[in-house]
């Protein structure tokens, strides 16, 4: 009986997390615009959705900003996390602090902190300003992932390779960059991700000369959710799902 419970209550938690992704997709081949009744099924909103050169245009501003903001949020979360793995500086321990506080703090705080800056600097809204946002917000998550691989590190390691002549390049090339590779991976996934579906903080720092899918979408719901969302959310979670299964055969391949 016990395991019944447990059993059931797992089949419960899985179906509150998948139930609406499920709906989404199976809606996306309903054969009506708007109904919840099943009308048949139709690839005609998949191929509204190709034909629709504005809505492709945009989801391609958020691809690139999204894979632009991951990469450099990385680049620099590894520069950092390995300085606070590797050395002793003034200020360390309020400086990693600092970085958690980057993680709690509201996303309609950061928003107008960072529109009031941009006000305050005269830099006109658009790609830029995103972009510098969308990397200030990924960047103490990919830190904050990659120094917790770094830091089930033996620090041994280091002094060993330096007693048979290593450099601190091939140290770097030859041995932390395989190690953290699984972290930096993960750390880049998940920059991509919180840079695909933020709203609030790009609304506040967004302007009329660059469009991004997530305001697109929040903007369109309010006269009804159509085929062609639910159509492009499906793409965009096959999108991720391919991307989580590409990043686990490299790991998988490199241990």
């Amino acid at each position: 009986m016990n395991k019944f419970f447990k059993s059931a209550y797992l089949f419960t938690i899985y179906v509150f997390l998948y139930l609406p992704i499920a709906v989404l997709i199976i809606y996306s081949f309903n054969n009506a615009r708007f109904s919840d009744v099943w009308h048949g099924m139709t690839f005609k909103w998949y191929k509204a959705l190709f034909a629709d050169h504005n809505l492709l245009v945009i989801a391609g501003h958020s691809l690139f900003l999204a894979i632009l903001a991951a990469s450099i949020a990385v680049f620099f979360g590894a520069l950092a996390s390995m300085a606070f793995f590797r050395y002793r500086f003034y200020g360390k321990k309020l400086l990693f602090g600092l970085i958690f506080v980057l993680i709690v703090v509201p996303d309609l705080v950061f928003g107008i902190s960072l529109l009031v800056l941009y006000s305050a600097l005269k830099i006109p809204l658009g790609f830029w300003t995103l972009l510098f946002a969308h990397i200030t917000f990924c960047l103490p998550f990919a830190i904050i992932t990659i120094y917790g691989r770094l830091k089930d590190m033996d620090k041994n390691m280091f002094e060993a390779a330096h007693d048979l002549g290593a450099n601190e390049y091939s140290i770097f090339m030859r041995l932390i960059l395989p190690l953290m590779a699984p972290a930096l991976i993960a750390a880049w996934l998940l920059s991509f991700t919180l840079s695909m579906d933020d709203v609030l903080i790009s609304f506040f720092v967004t302007g009329p000369s660059f469009q991004i899918l997530p305001l697109y979408i929040y903007s369109e719901v309010h006269v009804g959710v159509t085929p062609e969302i639910n159509a492009l959310c499906t793409l965009i979670l096959a999108l991720t799902i391919s991307l989580v299964l590409i990043s686990q055969i490299l790991v998988k391949k490199r241990s």
